[in-house]
């Protein structure tokens, strides 16, 4: 599998989605991109804040432009601050150092996209994430 389909994307809302109602989070919005960082789908529960599809593509695309989640940029970003930072303007999506978003991979462990979760904490932004990759019956990367 060399990509995302339409399907998968909405698949993986609906289980996040499923997964903060279960948990009794915030309202959760959810971004899933391709892996060129082209949005596939997008989803924001009634009464999520405002910029949530900026911030959980900045999950997402970051995740994708570094090739680690962003859980991983979180701590880069805590090494190298100055770095980091300047990696917003530059980059499509922004880059949101804080955990929420995971990149998909395919068999080999290329990466076919990415997911992106904000609304609760970002430690349950990221299982939500973890939960809508799973129950589409894709791999998030390692």
């Amino acid at each position: 599998m060399s990509r995302i389909s339409l399907a998968q994307a909405n698949a993986i809302i609906a289980a996040a989605l499923d997964k903060g109602g279960a948990l009794g989070l915030k309202p959760l919005s959810v971004a899933v991109l391709d892996a060129g960082g082209h949005l596939i789908a997008f989803a924001r529960q009634d009464g999520a804040s405002t910029l949530r599809l900026q911030i959980a593509s900045g999950k997402a695309g970051g995740a994708l432009a570094l090739g680690i989640s962003s859980r991983k940029i979180a701590d880069m970003a805590a090494e190298r601050p100055s770095f980091v930072a300047s990696l917003g303007p530059i980059a499509p999506h922004g880059v949101i150092p804080a955990a929420g978003g995971v990149i998909v991979v395919d068999g080999e462990g290329a990466p076919i996209g990415a997911v992106g979760v904000t609304g609760d904490t970002s430690d349950n932004d990221e299982i939500c994430a973890l939960a809508g990759i799973a129950a589409a019956g894709l791999t998030a990367q390692g």
